[in-house]
């Protein structure tokens, strides 16, 4: 069986300060967070940035070099740069990292959809930040804007700028997405495909919906012509991330998708969570890519062709 990647996924632009003391904010944190969650094991570092004074998400591009810079001093991770961004955060705003920084690899979101942690409005009544409950109500009526023309948008910066994109498919429907781009030549096979489970306005996080997912894509797409990740939300990230594992896959971790490193006790780090996928995977009978490894098996045009 091929060496199974395993993705970290840093700070996020959902999580909020509130939820828990160990998510990292400044520059130096995150990429502190990095380091050590590759020295765990994982290969790839999927990378936001927050105000470091306030924690919340920013599109910055002096915090973004910051961390980028920081990250690559210290190791050899592969750095995947989200174009997510934040809730409310036009495509043009969230995209600019992709030209600027010219990454490995960069995270493209397949579809539009409503996306929305507004429950959390239940569990938490007293917020370290002003701006975190105002960010949370807002997501009840916002929409994840990523249309068609945004999705032809991103997907000709990222061949301009030799940027591998992780599709962030979190329904069905993306997948057609997905062929579709493919069959119009915007995007080439095989690509990598991120599997995106438990957000509140996609699909869920049985296990059946995974099953149904890789169906639909090798139905849609061949299985040969596509790499594969998957993240759960939540408590679901090991259980999926494990399945994921068994099946071929390969899995994200981190603090942007759960803060818990089991029922009821907060992770401390990132690395943490990626030293438990570790041992699952090692379990399994698995062995973990190492980032190299995970270029190669990636097809990423390497560490040295990057803008930071």
């Amino acid at each position: 069986m091929k060496k199974l990647i395993i993705t970290a996924a840093l700070t996020g632009g959902i999580t909020l300060p509130t939820q828990t003391p160990y998510l990292p904010i400044t520059p130096m944190q995150i990429a502190q967070e990095a380091y050590q969650a590759c020295q765990a094991g994982a290969s790839i570092v999927h990378v936001h940035a927050r105000d470091p004074i306030t924690g919340k998400p920013t599109a910055d591009l002096n915090i973004f070099q910051q961390i980028l810079t920081n990250i690559k001093k210290k190791s050899n991770v592969v750095i995947c740069i989200t174009t997510g961004g934040a809730l409310g955060m036009p495509v043009e705003k969230r995209v600019r990292v992709v030209p600027v920084f010219k990454p490995e690899m960069a995270s493209f979101n397949m579809g539009s959809m409503n996306f929305s942690i507004h429950p959390i409005l239940n569990r938490i009544k007293v917020f370290k930040y002003d701006w975190e409950e105002t960010y949370a109500r807002t997501s009840k009526g916002a929409i994840f804007p990523n249309t068609f023309q945004d999705l032809e948008y991103l997907a000709k910066i990222m061949v301009e700028n030799q940027v591998k994109p992780e599709l962030e498919v979190y329904d069905a429907g993306q997948l057609y997405n997905v062929a579709f781009l493919l069959r119009t030549g915007l995007l080439q096979s095989p690509v990598h495909i991120q599997f995106v489970m438990g957000v509140l306005g996609g699909i869920g996080k049985a296990p059946e919906d995974l099953l149904y997912l890789k169906n639909t894509a090798d139905r849609l797409i061949g299985s040969e012509k596509y790499t594969w990740s998957v993240i759960g939300v939540g408590a679901a990230q090991f259980y999926l991330g494990t399945l994921a594992a068994i099946m071929g896959g390969n899995v994200r971790v981190g603090l942007e998708d759960n803060i818990y490193l089991e029922r009821g006790v907060l992770s401390k780090s990132n690395a943490e969570l990626v030293a438990k996928m570790v041992r699952i995977a090692k379990e399994l009978g698995l062995d973990v890519a190492d980032p190299d490894e995970a270029r190669k098996i990636l097809a990423l045009k390497g560490i040295y062709k990057v803008n930071f």
